[in-house]
């Protein structure tokens, strides 16, 4: 029976960040702030590209 290598790299990833939660929660709530500003980077300059074609690309 084939072990699937989506559901392996779930739990390793899952592990790491529990580990990193628990050994260390000072860097993971910077890991997470920093995944945050992130996104909130990128939606921002989403939203500055689609006012700038609502504009006319000028």
């Amino acid at each position: 029976m084939a072990v699937n290598s989506k559901k392996i790299a779930v739990y390793v990833l899952v592990v790491f960040a529990l580990y990193v939660i628990i050994t260390d929660p000072e860097t993971a709530a910077d890991y997470v702030q920093i995944g945050f500003e992130g996104i909130s980077d990128a939606a921002q300059a989403i939203g500055d590209f689609m006012t700038w074609i609502a504009n006319g690309g000028e």
